[in-house]
């Protein structure tokens, strides 16, 4: 985390950068940490995400990313027996999600500008993979995509809250949890008035692995042949190792 004086300067730029731009800029945008670092110890961390505006009602923070791809499989029972039977892939799921918000009474937006940014978990898009299937089907499994995310902790059905600072700044905190997955997120900052989008700014955030635990991971990856030869190598010496203890005893 930076110290607080980095934040205070920070922040006194994003007031005094529409006064230089000659106020051609509605919405300035940083966040304090741009990069999660996960190490062996890595418990989860929150990220602050803050700015400055110039008019406009309302700030909408949304997060989302990496894209994934997830298969969905619909389990029925048979003879006493749970067996999966149908099955739909999807292309382009966000891992994480994450929408936050000034505005208390919902966001006043229509349904077309809410699809288009992703905000709200029923507006995450996702991209059906392979064959046709009817919009019925394709909805009832996505729904299924989203309720476990929800379940893991990687989506958040509840908008969080933008606090507005002196009329101009705002800010919000995200809760990166443990087991947040690695790759590139996008923030994505809109400013809201008269029912439009007036302003928008991306910021990325990269999650990577850190520390010994992600050189093994990455090892196992590259020289998969490698690291399978030495994890059974060192199986056996462990094992003649037990058992020369186990007789000495």
């Amino acid at each position: 985390m930076p110290r607080p004086w980095a934040i205070l300067l920070t922040l006194a730029l994003l007031l005094l950068a529409p006064l230089s731009a000659g106020a051609r800029e509605p919405l300035v945008v940083d966040i304090d940490n741009h990069l999660v670092a996960i190490t062996a110890g890595f418990t989860g961390t929150k990220l602050l995400v803050f700015g400055s505006v110039l008019g406009g009602d309302d700030v909408v923070v949304v997060v989302h990313g990496p894209k994934q791809s997830v298969v969905v499989r619909r389990k029925q029972r048979i003879a006493g027996i749970w067996v999966n039977r149908d099955s739909l892939s999807f292309e382009g799921v966000p891992a994480f999600y994450y929408v936050a918000t000034t505005a208390e009474g919902g966001i006043d937006l229509p349904r077309s500008a809410l699809r288009r940014h992703q905000i709200g978990v029923e507006n995450i898009r996702m991209r059906v993979r392979g064959h046709e299937v009817n919009g019925a089907a394709a909805t009832l499994f996505s729904e299924a995509v989203i309720r476990n995310k929800i379940k893991i902790g990687h989506y958040f059905p509840e908008p969080g809250i933008v606090e507005r600072r002196g009329g101009r700044l705002f800010r919000t905190v995200v809760f990166v949890p443990a087991n947040v997955p690695v790759g590139t997120y996008m923030i994505e900052t809109l400013l809201i008035k008269n029912n439009q989008v007036v302003g928008a700014q991306t910021t990325p955030l990269f999650v990577n692995k850190e520390g010994f635990g992600a050189r093994v991971f990455r090892a196992a990856h590259r020289h998969a042949v490698l690291y399978g030869a030495a994890a059974i190598l060192i199986a056996a010496i462990a094992g003649l190792a037990a058992n020369w203890i186990f007789h000495k005893l």
